[in-house]
């Protein structure tokens, strides 16, 4: 339950996202990317393909669309502009030289920070976008990238000089990353629909995640609903190099040792984290909200908002008409 970008509907071609589940921005509005490595055979990726796959996704990211193809490789990309609105912004994105290439769904947090670690390191950048600074930030520190990164995020890159292919997928899973192996090389893309766009590709449910649905309510990774359909798991990231996969865990979140101290020094603990983490939300070049809900996390997330913020908050609540279900006076309270 974390700040927003505002989108006004009346604007068909303006930037944001437009309200999802309470308290977070709709995940099917915040990008989508997709693209395919033919890793086997070597042979130059269809473009028209490549946007095929976008076009079915087209719904994750309304302010732009962009397709980049050189030899084996083609990456896709689906717009929604919150950071750098500017063409410069725009993706796939090449790095300066020409080496890297990457397609990225998300927002790293701390770009900000990173990007001024990376310049005193000798990098120069041409945006103000955080998508650049993945790019730097592999450049300078390979797969080790993944830990200078805080954010949400699911990317593709591509090596040229090293023939390369990384996905990655944040350290919770909140971006979501699906991917398939054929004959020929390797498919990505935001929603397992994107796969739908290759005439080869045959939907075809697995009974397995069926049943951990209907058990979980959820399909566990790596598995989809679909046969031969994977979804990268949260904190991974697979690597395709010479022919050859690896899947490998970045993170893993620490339960030791314990911390000794009181209650009110934990107390200010958790505030000093929760502010943070609000205030590393608050970067972006639209305008942004929060859904309220009047429960006590929407309510922390939208006072530390306000703590942060040069005018009001807008929020957005939903009530119900049977009163032991609605929370609009709590949320009016907040």
């Amino acid at each position: 339950m974390l700040p927003l970008p505002v989108r006004d509907d009346t604007v068909a071609s303006g930037p944001g996202v437009r309200a999802g589940a309470a308290g977070k921005p709709n995940e099917a509005g915040m990008c989508g990317i997709a693209g395919r490595v033919n890793f086997r055979s070597g042979r130059p990726v269809d473009a028209d393909l490549v946007g095929s796959m976008c076009h079915l996704v087209a719904h994750r990211g309304p302010d732009g669309h962009g397709v980049a193809c050189t030899g084996p490789v083609g990456f896709g990309h689906r717009r929604l502009a919150i950071i750098d609105l500017s063409d410069a912004g725009r993706q796939p994105m090449w790095s300066g030289d020409g080496r890297l290439l990457v397609t990225f769904n998300g927002e790293i947090y701390n770009f900000r920070e990173l990007r001024s670690e990376l310049e005193r390191r000798g990098h120069r950048f041409r945006t103000r976008t955080d998508t650049e600074v993945i790019l730097a930030a592999y450049d300078e520190f390979g797969l080790h990238c993944l830990q200078h990164l805080r954010g949400m995020f699911a990317f593709a890159l591509w090596d040229r000089r090293e023939r390369t292919l990384l996905l990655a997928r944040d350290r919770l899973g909140k971006k979501p990353l699906f991917y398939r192996l054929d004959r020929d090389g390797i498919e990505f893309a935001s929603e397992p629909k994107g796969f739908l766009a290759n005439p080869e590709f045959e939907p075809e449910a697995d009974p397995a995640a069926i049943q951990a649905y209907l058990a979980l309510q959820y399909v566990p990774s790596p598995r989809s609903a679909f046969r031969g359909v994977n979804k990268l798991p949260p904190a991974h990231y697979l690597v395709v190099r010479d022919g050859r996969i690896e899947i490998a865990r970045y993170w893993r979140l620490r339960y030791e040792p314990k911390l000794g101290c009181s209650e009110d020094e934990a107390a200010e603990r958790l505030l000093h984290h929760l502010d943070e983490a609000v205030r590393l939300r608050l970067v972006s070049d639209v305008p942004l909200g929060a859904f309220l809900s009047g429960g006590l996390d929407s309510g922390t997330v939208v006072a530390l908002m306000a703590r942060h913020s040069s005018g009001p908050v807008r929020t957005f609540s939903i009530g119900f008409d049977e009163p032991a279900y609605n929370e609009l006076p709590e949320a009016r309270l907040v």
